[in-house]
């Protein structure tokens, strides 16, 4: 298997006339923790829909590990997991049982699959309510069932859409160091976030889209030796407003 875990090429979503995602070409390679930044509507939603299949394109093509066929993709999409808006459970069913039923959705028997979840439940933060029903869970709680979830089958490409919302600063500094260690043993991360601050202690690139459109690639590394002093969110919103501008 090659260093490429996705390529796109030209990907474009449109709505009528609007384009949600305009000739989008990036590559992620196996081992990044790849940051998506952009403000709301600006297209990142709707990219991660196409590449986990809930969306269409309405051109462009991309590859996942490797694989270009529509047949091989979707044999592909064994291999990742993703967090997409708000998690979605069967309020009435368990913790536990939401994830033997995700289970189920990858081809994983129930019985086989139960030491799994336990240990994913109580990675993400969760062995405490393993047995509560999800409808009263709290939001963060949620988005940590979303997690484990997504972790099911040991996947080795992740995509989470604002993986903190409704976590307090404790179970984001939790789900951070969990992402680290996961990255450590070679999964690969693409994932969203408003929280700029977070998402620098632990992305290694950044994707920067702006109208559906990426507008830079750089590295974490490249990036900090540009701005110095400047943080991440400052040298983001310096950067939206130099966009806006020029359309103006």
């Amino acid at each position: 298997m090659g260093d490429t875990v996705l390529r796109t090429d030209g990907l474009t979503k449109k709505y009528g006339k609007k384009f949600a995602n305009n000739d989008i070409s990036v590559e992620i390679k196996r081992g990044e923790i790849c940051g998506f930044i952009g403000v709301n509507g600006a297209g990142k939603t709707t990219f991660m829909r196409m590449i986990c299949g809930l969306t269409l394109a309405s051109s462009g093509t991309f590859s996942l590990f490797g694989r270009t066929e529509k047949r091989e993709i979707e044999d592909s999409r064994r291999n990742m997991g993703a967090l997409i808006e708000h998690p979605a459970f069967y309020p009435y069913l368990t913790g536990m049982q939401n994830m033997v039923v995700q289970g189920r959705n990858k081809g994983i028997d129930p019985k086989e699959g139960t030491a799994e979840y336990k240990r994913l439940l109580d990675m993400c933060g969760l062995s405490e309510a393993i047995d509560e029903r999800t409808g009263s869970y709290s939001m963060g709680m949620k988005q940590r069932l979303g997690l484990a979830m997504a972790l099911i089958g040991s996947p080795e490409f992740l995509i989470l859409d604002e993986p903190y919302v409704g976590l307090d600063p404790i179970g984001i500094h939790e789900i951070r160091e969990l992402l680290k260690e996961l990255n450590k043993n070679g999964l690969t991360i693409l994932f969203s976030s408003h929280n700029l601050t977070e998402m620098s202690q632990l992305a290694t690139r950044y994707l920067f889209i702006h109208n559906g459109k990426i507008v830079r690639e750089v590295s974490a590394e490249v990036l900090d030796q540009e701005t110095g002093t400047e943080n991440l969110e400052s040298y983001f919103i310096n950067m939206v407003n130099r966009y806006s501008g020029e359309k103006q």
